[in-house]
């Protein structure tokens, strides 16, 4: 406790030169929790963004289907099995039929991929409900940014071609009954949702899918000739990401929280090369070297404490304002192909809090105890008469 009281005593003498130390290491306390709080909040939306409208609880692949190759198409495709229609018809999973096409807006060619999938279906968020068939048209529906890109709009006729099972082409108008506002550009870019069925007529491939997309009541496993693919397997790219994001954010908050060390470091050595005089007497009166050391490391690492409380005062209010109103993103984030809402929202768990401030603790612990070092080579005839060994 003496230790503890004498090193608190000597760090508020100190006066401004502290709080410049405090100061600068509670701005990065701050950031390294905002940063991170702002990947795992983007994380998460993005998450249960591309879970709520594009893989459900999974997806079950065709053994030949790769979402890469889009020559895949022609083969990846088969027959619905009984089995595997009692699932859809109970609502665990819903068929998705894909093949490539094009379409001819304004006098233009743009190929695209044309998906059909069950009106009827409730698994993810896509509007099909807006697919339901009418008399001589075929309804379809697509995203904002597939109509900003083919200058499309709800009630416009475009002409499509594809090409049916035999590799013959056909073409026929189709229109627009639909555009939908998704954060997820995978269900979006160049594609076009019609209903199922039209599209295994068009294709001359009745009762057949190239996936199925899986709710959450479907337990999981391969079915037949189609191949589960969890979760985890379809969101890897976006783990990936995010933590490609959080590495290259690592740098910028550790030369902030390396600059907040090397002042604690340099108010350390400082702070030894001033006060030899005091230390020479604190082993005079019987204090021993560790026990000296043990003053001036806590003295260094109290700096951290200063820090967290001074960054908790006006990072609170800062970071729980952000949280609720959240970060704007640019409309060029639109582009990235991956999910990134209008807004991120960040999510501040007891986790990263905990983590950061041992970091930032143990941090200023470790750079105040190495220059304390010198004090056990230091003789206390010397450090009385203020000599430097």
């Amino acid at each position: 406790m003496l230790a503890i009281k004498l090193a608190f005593r000597n760090l508020t003498g100190a006066g401004l030169r502290t709080w410049l130390n405090v100061s600068v290491l509670s701005i990065a306390f701050v950031v390294i929790v905002f940063y991170n709080a702002m990947l795992d909040g983007w994380n998460r939306q993005a998450y249960n963004d591309t879970k709520d409208w594009e893989i459900g609880n999974g997806q079950i692949w065709h053994s030949d289907y790769d979402p890469y190759d889009p020559f895949c198409l022609q083969d990846a495709h088969a027959p619905i099995s009984d089995k595997v229609k009692i699932l859809a018809d109970a609502q665990k999973i819903t068929p998705v039929l894909i093949t490539q096409a094009t379409i001819y807006p304004q006098g233009r060619m743009k190929n695209i991929l044309m998906k059909g999938i069950d009106p009827d279906q409730k698994i993810i968020k896509l509007p099909s409900k807006s697919l339901k068939p009418e008399v001589g048209i075929i309804p379809a529906i697509i995203g904002k940014r597939m109509a900003i890109a083919a200058n499309l709009k709800k009630g416009d006729l475009v002409l499509t071609r594809w090409r049916d099972r035999n590799g013959t082409f056909d073409a026929r108008e189709i229109k627009i009954t639909d555009i939908f506002n998704s954060n997820v550009p995978t269900i979006d870019n160049n594609q076009i949702w019609i209903p199922l069925s039209i599209l295994q007529q068009l294709t001359d491939m009745p009762n057949e899918a190239t996936l199925f997309i899986a709710g959450n009541t479907f337990s999981g496993g391969d079915i037949d000739k189609w191949q589960f693919k969890d979760s985890q397997f379809l969101l890897k790219e976006i783990e990936n990401i995010i933590k490609t994001k959080k590495g290259g954010a690592m740098i910028i908050y550790g030369l902030l929280l390396a600059i907040a060390l090397l002042a604690i470091f340099d108010t350390q050595v400082l702070s030894i090369f001033r006060r030899q005089k005091e230390i020479g007497t604190y082993i005079a009166l019987g204090m021993t070297r560790l026990q000296v050391i043990k003053i001036f490391t806590i003295e260094g690492s109290a700096h951290s404490l200063f820090a967290i409380i001074l960054g908790s005062a006006y990072g609170i209010p800062l970071l729980w304002y952000i949280q609720n109103k959240g970060i704007p993103m640019p409309e060029v984030a639109d582009s990235m192909g991956i999910s990134v809402a209008d807004k991120i929202f960040p999510v501040y768990s007891m986790g990263l809090i905990i983590s950061t401030v041992l970091l930032v603790i143990v941090s200023a612990t470790i750079v105040s105890y190495f220059p304390t070092r010198r004090i056990t080579k230091m003789r206390p005839t010397d450090a009385l008469k203020g000599k430097i060994q």
